[in-house]
C-alpha cells in the first residue's frame, strides 16, 4: 500500500512539472527557470536566450 501511495505522489509531481514546462513554452519563455526568462531576449537585444542571464541564480 505504501508503494502505491509513493508511486502516485511521484507520478503527480512529474506530471505537474511537465505541465508547467509545457505551459511556459506555450507562453514563449525561452529559458524555463530563469527569473528573467520572459524578457531575456529583449533585455539583451538577442533573438534567443543564451542562458547566461545576469539575474540567474545559478541553480539551473
Amino acid at each position: 500500500m505504501v508503494n502505491v501511495i509513493v508511486s502516485a505522489i511521484l507520478i503527480l509531481m512529474v506530471s505537474c512539472a511537465i505541465a508547467y514546462i509545457v505551459r511556459e513554452k506555450k507562453r514563449g519563455v525561452k529559458c524555463v527557470g530563469c527569473p528573467m526568462a520572459g524578457t531575456c531576449a529583449q533585455h539583451h537585444g538577442r533573438e534567443s536566450c543564451s542562458g547566461s542571464c545576469s539575474a540567474s541564480t545559478g541553480i539551473f
